[in-house]
């Protein structure tokens, strides 16, 4: 990845968390809820601050990557352009899989932080995402049923995959992994009962 996307993508988090962070502060915290005091608008607030933010700055770096400034320069991969709005979509899929999980949602007895982080994210997702929308019917006809885009099927799959691993198989994995955890505490136990049994003879 260029350096000119990692600065972009720093820089992004960097704002998201700063963000966060000062409103984890007592006085901005007092100030944000006084006067907003609805949580659906603070949240509409948190998400609308995360898209201009994030629009404001992607168009800048795409204009300074197409005038070629500085160290900006697009984004390729094995020769195909990587725009922004694939990573606005995978966001978009990152946050809305999470409030499917119930992270974030804003419910009480939820995550404060993960809530607002949430949010921002969602605005900075829909900015990348919408920030290139006249290129979302602009796709070669036919190329969906080329060998070379049959990675949205496997993107589906894995998708789907997790959607039913979600909804099947939490309970299960959970079990699982507590019971390979207890399975290795006992391993663990087994030599030091042994040696103690020897140096008791």
């Amino acid at each position: 990845m260029p350096f000119s996307a990692w600065m972009f993508a720093i820089a992004i988090a960097a704002a998201m968390v700063a963000i966060v962070l000062l409103l984890q502060t007592p006085r901005f915290n007092a100030l944000f809820h006084s006067h907003i005091p609805d949580i659906p608008r603070r949240r509409l607030l948190l998400a609308a601050t995360g898209f201009f933010i994030t629009f404001a700055a992607a168009r800048a770096v795409a204009y300074a990557a197409m005038r070629d400034l500085g160290p900006f320069h697009y984004l390729y991969f094995r020769g195909t352009h990587i725009h922004h709005l694939v990573f606005g979509i995978v966001l978009l899929l990152v946050v809305g899989f999470c409030w499917l999980l119930e992270i974030g949602t804003g419910a009480r007895g939820t995550s404060l932080f993960a809530s607002r982080l949430m949010s921002l994210l969602y605005g900075v997702a829909a900015a990348l995402t919408l920030d290139e929308v006249s290129i979302w019917l602009r796709v070669q006809e036919g190329v969906y049923w080329t060998h070379r885009d049959f990675i949205s099927i496997d993107a589906v799959i894995l998708f789907g995959a997790a959607l039913l691993i979600g909804i099947y198989g939490h309970g299960f994995l959970k079990a699982l992994g507590l019971e390979v955890f207890r399975s290795g505490r006992k391993a663990e136990r087994k030599p030091h009962h042994s040696t103690s049994r020897h140096a008791s003879k």
